[in-house]
């Protein structure tokens, strides 16, 4: 079985955790060096990015990127995971809710906003997952962090009894919880709020057009190489031949003066040869592909 090195772009199918994808790959690429950068609710669908081989030393940096979401929230009802996966404990009817109120609800929760992450998260609260934590019975309270949503746009509302469901598309920064925001919208109407479905439609550069199946995956497993990956995700360097034989020891560069954030140095044959940023007066290597 040939050596893979490269991102896989998967469309992560519901009912599937993101450790579930991983393993399945593992056994498709014959090797256990495989990991996934973002990670997918089982009930969410769409793109999982995957590193095998040599690019999982990309995932760390993809994971900052920001991603993109279709969703629907249904308002009327909260539940303990604010997604339709958890036990209903509240709510009231959202028949009198309008349009206008829907619409001032996202607007209060675009931009940078402080955000509570949902209890049910992976975040660790004492070494131990919160939602851990609120499966064996505890009531776990998370401070609110910083993200920045993009962009919170309705694009359809449909009336459901007492029930109302806010179809919206979702750009936002890493660590953005979709489930929160459902949460919130709900709350901020009065009539409480969960999610029902999530799509991840793009993360960072890669979207559904790049993305495969399982099915299509293991019928022919092939993956994104490493250059064309890091081209696409970050900005680019091309160095001569004397300087990429610098980079292939590790030695720092001069300040390359292309904003902050990782850069993928390429050498004169187009091979990736490292990420590295501008840390003061040089540019240090914070992953080293050459060699």
């Amino acid at each position: 079985m040939p050596e893979h090195n490269g991102l896989v772009i998967v469309d992560k199918p519901a009912g599937w955790t993101s450790h579930d994808v991983v393993a399945r790959l593992r056994r498709l690429a014959g090797t256990r060096r495989v990991g996934h950068a973002g990670t997918l609710d089982p009930m969410a669908t769409g793109v999982l990015v995957v590193g095998v081989g040599r690019a999982t030393r990309l995932l760390g940096h993809l994971a900052l990127t920001d991603k993109t979401y279709e969703a629907t929230i249904r308002l009327g009802a909260t539940t303990v995971t604010d997604d339709a996966e958890g036990e209903v404990t509240g709510g009231s009817s959202a028949a009198a809710v309008t349009d206008e109120q829907i619409a001032g609800g996202v607007d209060a929760l675009t931009g940078e906003i402080q955000q509570v992450p949902s209890a049910v998260s992976a975040i660790k609260i004492d070494g131990v997952r919160s939602y851990k934590r609120v499966r064996s019975g505890e009531d776990v309270e998370l401070a609110p962090r910083p993200v920045v949503v993009h962009r919170f746009e309705v694009s359809d509302v449909r009336r459901v009894g007492p029930f109302v469901d806010v179809d919206a598309h979702v750009v936002c920064s890493s660590g953005t919880y979709v489930r929160a925001l459902a949460r919130d919208l709900g709350a901020a109407l009065g009539v409480g709020g969960h999610l029902t479905a999530l799509r991840r439609s793009a993360v960072g550069p890669y979207g559904l057009d790049d993305a495969r199946t399982l099915d299509e995956l293991a019928e022919r497993f092939e993956v994104m190489p490493l250059a064309t990956a890091a081209a696409a995700a970050f900005p680019r360097l091309d160095v001569d031949h004397e300087t990429a034989v610098r980079v292939a020891h590790g030695a720092p560069l001069e300040p390359m003066g292309l904003g902050p954030g990782p850069v993928a140095i390429f050498g004169p044959d187009g091979t990736l040869l490292s990420l590295a940023e501008d840390r003061g007066s040089r540019a240090k290597h914070i992953a080293v592909f050459a060699g």
